[in-house]
């Protein structure tokens, strides 16, 4: 692997991996503020973003040692319309700056599975994006949010809301592939 495209998987595996981290404690929170469905929210996202984790670190197979990972992390915890708020700033910033740019790079150095696991992120966390807002507006008028079963695919991550399809969007797995978080 080209060694800038290597340095964004790495940063990419970091990031995904605080993601994972910092949904699970905001999903604790989110419970014990009396707001189960905005927890269960950041239960399957943090499940979606150990997948993203994973993807990306099968594509670092090759390493052997330790790396320093650059990556976007949101900090600063607090209630659950706060930690919505870091949510949603944190996949507004993998959609706008961080994967876009990781895709680019990798597409020009001929790096065509460190793109695919890039690109199967950068589909995911506009639907992360998407369902975050609605639980924002949703807690910020005082309420926990309206949330049908929500569907991850245990092999790109690919989450919404609703019944699973036959194929992913992204991956195009089949139904089979999709963990329903009810």
């Amino acid at each position: 692997m080209k060694q800038i495209t290597e340095q964004h998987m790495i940063n990419a595996f970091g990031g995904e991996s605080m993601a994972h981290m910092r949904y699970l404690h905001f999903a604790i929170k989110a419970q014990k503020d009396n707001y189960p469905n905005v927890s269960r929210l950041f239960t399957a996202v943090a499940h979606a973003e150990f997948i993203h984790a994973g993807d990306h670190y099968r594509e670092l197979k090759h390493l052997d040692g330790g790396f320093v990972a650059n990556s976007m992390g949101a900090f600063g915890p607090g209630d659950t319309l706060k930690n919505l708020g870091l949510a949603i700033a944190g996949e507004q910033f993998e959609i706008d700056e961080m994967y876009p740019v990781y895709m680019e790079v990798a597409k020009f150095q001929g790096e065509n599975s460190a793109y695919r696991s890039f690109d199967w992120s950068y589909q995911t966390e506009k639907q992360h994006l998407a369902l975050f807002k609605k639980g924002k507006d949703a807690v910020a008028a005082g309420m926990d949010m309206e949330l049908d079963a929500v569907q991850v695919c245990e092999v790109c991550g690919y989450t919404l809301e609703g019944e699973a399809p036959d194929k992913c969007p992204v991956c195009k797995n089949k139904k089979e592939k999709f963990t329903a978080f009810n």
